[in-house]
């Protein structure tokens, strides 16, 4: 399923430099019973902003994503069409088990329409898009889509073009290198889907125009050097000034470059062999 980067004439400006990834899409319309309607929070908690720079944006379905498969072990289903996703950055493929129902997958590279997929407990054939326990897959296998605790969904490992690799096995557990770069310990039995998520090319995109970002429901970013001390640590002063601090801080007066923001006694820290680069 190749990927390509389509440019724009450069009738204005903001087409200049906008750059799309387009890739093999089947299927413009997505499967009616599959999609519900979406209403974003916009950034607010009971009224009040928690997320900056969020609102807006155009009106979109959610398509109904199984990240888990287990309802459907051992039950091998056939990919209809591979479909473009507003909500996500990957593509999606929608299925159909021998039971006729459908349901929605992430659409990992080199899957195409007809093939054939499956997520079994026991040892099955490496390719994309079939999903598998760890402690099945082969050393040094590309994965995605993988459960963090076994009957979890698949939580990590799901935007475009990533991927995460098996390093090794040891007893009830299995090494796995993130695509951050951290090495973390997971149990055997979480389930993991073989490939590499479809376009790898989506970090090279480029947005090209403001309005296109509000497009997706991001709003203006203001720094805080420009605002007044009453808004911002970095704000007040005379022209353009520094932020006469000795290191940058939020909006709350956190350090922000460098500070380390999770717990030092968090469980799952035994699970971590190395730490993200």
């Amino acid at each position: 399923m190749p990927s390509k980067i389509k440019t724009f004439k450069p009738i204005t400006p903001g087409r200049r430099q906008m750059t799309v990834v387009i890739g093999n899409v089947t299927k413009n319309k997505p499967e009616k019973s599959l999609i519900r309607p979406h209403k974003g929070t916009v950034g607010r908690s009971y009224g009040t902003i928690t997320i900056r720079h969020r609102g807006g944006g155009s009106k979109r379905f959610y398509r109904l994503v199984d990240f888990s498969l287990r309802g459907k072990m051992e039950m091998s289903a056939k990919v209809l069409s591979i479909e473009y996703d507003p909500n996500r950055t990957a593509l999606i493929a929608l299925i159909e088990y021998a039971d006729a129902e459908k349901s929605y997958i992430l659409a990992p590279l080199n899957l195409s329409v007809g093939d054939t997929i499956i997520c079994s407990k026991q040892r099955n054939d490496i390719k994309a898009g079939n999903r598998l326990l760890l402690k099945n897959i082969p050393v040094g296998s590309v994965i995605h889509n993988i459960e963090l605790v076994p009957n979890g969904g698949g939580q990590i490992v799901r935007s475009a073009g990533v991927s995460a690799s098996i390093m090794g096995i040891e007893k009830d557990y299995v090494f796995v290198k993130l695509p951050s770069g951290e090495v973390r310990k997971l149990k055997e039995d979480c389930l993991a889907s073989i490939g590499q998520l479809s376009l790898p090319e989506h970090f090279l995109e480029s947005i090209g125009k403001a309005g296109r970002s509000r497009w997706m429901g991001i709003r203006p970013t203001v720094r805080g050097k420009v605002m007044n001390p009453v808004d911002h640590p970095h704000g007040g002063g005379e022209g353009r000034n520094s932020i006469g601090l000795i290191h940058p801080k939020t909006p709350w007066g956190l350090p922000a470059l460098g500070y380390k923001t999770r717990r030092p006694k968090k469980p799952s820290n035994r699970l971590i062999l190395k730490r993200r680069k």
